[in-house]
Formats: C-alpha cells, sequence, structure tokens
C-alpha cells in the first residue's frame, strides 16, 4: 500500500497516476477532496481509500503494517496565508508526526519541502541538508518557515543520530507546471494564466523589473515539469538506499519572458507581452532569480534529463490545457 496525502492537490494527483502506471498499489490518498474541485483530479483513479489528513494517523495505526511508502505532498501551499497556527498544524506537526510513525514502523518516507525555504536567495540554493547549512537560511513567509522547520528538525536528528524511516527523502520544489492545477486558481502557473490571452490573440502581462541588472520580463526562475518532479520521486522509490534532502529543479533558470514565449510558441503564434509595474507591496521582497542546484541528486545516482521549458510547456499547452479533457 502506498500512501500518498496531498493526494488530491496538483503535484501529488500526478504522483497517484504515475503509481497507478507502474501497477503500484493499492492507493491510499489522505486530502481534504471537496475542496475547490479537487475531485476532478482523482476522478480517472482507482483507489483504495480517500481519508482527511484527520485520519492519517487513526488509519496508519490500524492498516499501517500493510504500508510500503508514505509520501507526503500535503501541506497548506498558500505563500499568503496567515494563520500560523494553522500552517505550524498541518506543515509541521503532522510532518514530524508521519515521520515517527514511519521510524518506528520501518516504513519509507518521502515529502515535500519547497524552495521558499531559500528566502530571498541571497544565501544561494544550495540543498545542503546539514544543520549549519539549513541555519543560514532565511524564508521571507510562513508557509516557507514551516517547511524550513521541518528540515532543520530531520538534520538535527539526523546529526544526532536518531532512529529513522530505512528511506527518508524531502524534495525542494521549485517553480513546478503542469496538469491538474487547476483548482489553485490565481497560484496556477504563469503558463495556465498566459494561455487564454494568448488564445484570444492579446498580449501577456508581466511584471516591470525595478531592479537593473534585469530587463523587464528577464526576472529569472526555475521552471519544472511536474513530470520530472514526478520522476524524480519514482527513482527514490526505485533506489531506497538513498536518503537527504534534495532540490527539485532544473538546474536552470528561464526568463518569465521565455516562458510567455513558450505558451504562444506551442500555438504556433506571434509572442505578444505588455509589462506593468510590480505591485509596491511585494516589490521590495520579490525573486528576481531562481536556481536550483541540481548536484547532490545527481551525484546520487539520478541522470534522467530535466524537460527543457519549451518541451514541458509544449506537452502542457497541447496534451492538457488545450484539450477537451485537462485532467491527468
Amino acid at each position: 500500500m502506498y500512501i500518498v496525502t496531498g493526494g488530491a492537490g496538483f503535484i501529488g494527483s500526478n504522483i497517484v497516476w504515475a503509481l497507478e502506471q507502474r501497477g503500484l498499489g493499492p492507493i491510499v490518498v489522505a486530502d481534504k477532496v471537496q475542496d475547490q474541485g479537487r475531485e476532478l483530479n482523482l476522478a480517472k483513479r482507482d483507489l483504495a481509500e480517500i481519508i482527511s489528513p484527520e485520519q492519517i494517523l487513526e488509519f496508519l495505526s490500524d492498516q499501517g503494517s500493510d504500508v510500503e511508502a508514505v509520501i507526503h505532498m500535503g501541506a497548506i501551499s498558500s505563500t499568503t496565508e496567515s494563520d500560523i497556527d494553522l500552517i505550524m498544524r498541518n506543515n509541521f506537526r503532522l510532518s514530524l508526526e508521519l515521520w515517527q510513525w514511519a521510524t518506528a514502523t520501518e516504513t519509507r518516507y518521502i515529502y515535500a519541502s519547497s524552495a521558499a525555504t531559500y528566502g530571498d536567495g541571497g544565501e544561494g540554493f544550495d540543498d545542503d541538508g546539514s544543520v549549519d547549512g539549513l541555519a543560514r537560511l532565511r524564508p521571507l513567509n510562513p508557509y516557507g518557515w514551516s517547511k524550513h522547520l521541518f528540515d532543520r528538525r530531520v538534520a538535527a536528528m539526523i546529526a544526532e543520530n536518531a532512529p529513522r524511516p530505512p528511506q527518508w527523502a524531502g524534495l525542494k520544489f521549485f517553480n513546478v507546471y503542469g496538469p491538474n492545477e487547476y483548482h489553485k486558481e490565481r497560484m496556477q502557473s504563469v503558463v495556465a494564466q498566459v494561455l487564454p490571452v494568448a488564445q484570444s490573440g492579446e498580449a501577456a502581462v508581466l511584471f516591470k523589473s525595478h531592479h537593473p541588472d534585469y530587463a523587464d520580463g528577464g526576472q529569472l526562475r526555475d521552471f519544472i515539469w511536474v513530470g520530472d518532479c514526478v520522476d524524480i520521486v519514482l527513482w527514490l522509490l526505485d533506489n531506497p538506499g538513498v536518503n537527504g534532502l534534495f532540490n527539485c529543479g532544473t538546474g536552470k533558470a528561464r526568463s518569465f519572458a521565455d516562458l510567455a514565449s513558450a505558451v504562444y510558441g506551442a500555438l504556433g503564434r506571434n509572442t505578444k507581452i505588455e509589462y506593468v509595474d510590480t505591485p509596491e507591496d511585494i516589490r521590495d521582497k520579490y525573486q528576481y532569480f531562481t536556481e536550483a542546484r541540481m548536484e547532490r541528486l545527481r551525484a546520487a545516482g539520478y541522470d534522467k534529463p530535466m524537460t527543457s521549458l519549451e518541451d514541458g510547456v509544449g506537452e502542457y499547452v497541447n496534451r492538457f490545457l488545450t484539450a477537451e479533457d485537462r485532467y491527468r
């Protein structure tokens, strides 16, 4: 049995699809499926059970002996959520409780961290999972802080040689795009937001640069196709001896202008972009550059090439966003 928390969400539902494609299972999803139409992300899946996050520890207590791995993708991921107690219960305490259960039952444990743990990027984007390496980072919002807090707790337990799951791995996801993100609405990827504008023949609207080193639209992000994230999770399942905290990006930053151009290109249209001022309330904290360092994952043995921006956007646009059925 495989448990996927957050399995009705964006990355989680793509992992559930991949497990099913491999014939792995039974699959149990722990998530609040009724929220924001998430049931459509799982409508095609053959699941053994769907439980609420509040039920997961009770479920594991009853049926945990049959669990091969817990893939913990569930979290409050909104960077604007201000209820810190709620974020801590969901993102830190539950993660720690699942770690403790996986340790006690010798169950493999893969969890989602986030590139939000890097804060403004001033300390770089090196997935140094040591106590000292993590201590240098300063996340900018409660979401990033909660993910970072769990990374640090894990690092401390590893440094103390405390008991741990037989396999453990944390993944720092960068800017992921792909199918089944539609319930995120305004938090969807720029690809999904630009598509209807490009289809209508209008200009995509991007933020101007307020930094002398970057042109308008030249702000850089590490955009990663969700299929690559799924492949990394499957590779970890195939390699139970791999443990650690790893970046989940491409290692190649691309501009927002590149991203918008890839959407227009996938539609066979000429790129049109207009630029507006970055809102003043986020201007001081706006990130102009993110790029995952991927050396640790590569050194651990992951050797599959990452999907290029143009190929990933092309697949997303033509196989999903413009299809009659947009869901994986």
